[in-house]
């Protein structure tokens, strides 16, 4: 049974991903800290369901082990890579988020480029040689061109996130020019679905027009994004993984998305219609470093990866309230 260390594991993608490799036959090592950036019981939550969902499938305890640690702590994360030797690494643990890297840059900078270099210097170090590395569209910034390509020219972000993740490529590049260590780096286009982050919009805006709060609107609804339903983004990075493994001397960068486009006004009418309420509005102003609109080319994902997003936004609204009322109104 081959070994994969998941960080961040425990997260809203992590903890899907985790559940998908179980399927596919791999032990998963999830490297997660439960740091309180939301509430670390939602994570708590999320492992256990993935320890649930091996019992519910048949499937070997051993498969899932969470190691509990932070990947700025270089000893600790030497340790769990000498002890389970992985072939590969999906690297998913980050800070996340525009608006709290404004706040606070150097916590992003501490996790998103420090503890990525960390990882890297482990995989170089124990001769892992398979690598999937979580992006974002972030990095693309107020980009004229659309939709966004790999290719486009992404050296002007407009936030501290959006810089470290850059930054990430480049360090995952210059490790593959190094050390020969295949990396596909994903640009992530605003993930939603069951066990979605408290504090993204569609959960957040979710929670507060079932509690008849209003929600906060910012500027005039007209911003736009690239919404991607959670199975297919796990799709793309299972996809991504047969990739790197499947030749030699390979580094790409890949846009996952739905290479549609929702409004702002457009998201929160289709909470209401899904709802059936009528959401308040607290009109606000727009906030700095938030994009006007985020829309990605998926050609090459198609053509290298088989690609192929399937979930429409309705539909995908639709799963997330069953969850979101299942999970919290039972």
């Amino acid at each position: 049974m081959d070994t994969i260390i998941v960080t961040g594991g425990a997260g809203f993608i992590g903890s899907h991903l985790c559940e998908r490799l179980f399927y596919d036959g791999w032990r998963v090592i999830n490297v997660d800290n439960f740091n309180d950036f939301y509430d670390p019981l939602i994570k708590r939550r999320n492992a256990a369901d993935c320890k649930e969902f091996l019992v519910r499938n048949g499937l070997s305890g051993d498969k899932y082990i969470v190691a509990d640690g932070d990947i700025c702590d270089m000893i600790f994360l030497r340790d769990i890579f000498k002890k389970f030797l992985p072939l590969a690494v999906i690297h998913l643990a980050a800070y996340a988020g525009v608006r709290p890297s404004i706040q606070r840059p150097e916590l992003y900078v501490q996790v998103n480029i420090n503890g990525t270099t960390n990882v890297l210097e482990c995989m170089k170090e124990f001769g892992v040689k398979y690598h999937v590395f979580a992006s974002s569209s972030s990095v693309y910034g107020n980009n004229l061109k659309v939709p966004f390509a790999e290719d486009d020219f992404v050296d002007k972000p407009i936030s501290p996130y959006a810089a470290t993740k850059k930054a990430g490529e480049l360090l995952c590049h210059t490790y593959h020019h190094l050390y020969d260590i295949n990396t596909a780096c994903l640009r992530f286009f605003t993930v939603y679905g069951p066990r979605q982050r408290p504090d993204l919009a569609i959960h957040k805006f979710t929670q507060l027009i079932m509690e008849g709060k209003p929600i906060p609107f910012y500027g005039n609804g007209t911003t736009q994004r690239d919404y991607t339903y959670i199975d297919d983004i796990i799709d793309g990075i299972v996809r991504a993984l047969d990739w790197v493994r499947n030749g030699e001397k390979r580094y790409e960068i890949f846009n996952l998305g739905e290479s549609k486009t929702i409004s702002l006004s457009e998201m929160v009418n289709t909470l209401e219609t899904a709802l059936n309420r009528k959401a308040e509005l607290e009109m606000l102003p727009s906030q700095p470093g938030d994009v006007e609109r985020t829309y990605a080319d998926i050609s090459k994902s198609k053509i290298m990866l088989d690609y192929n997003p399937t979930t429409e936004f309705t539909e995908g609204i639709a799963k997330f309230i069953k969850w979101y009322r299942r999970r919290n109104y039972r």
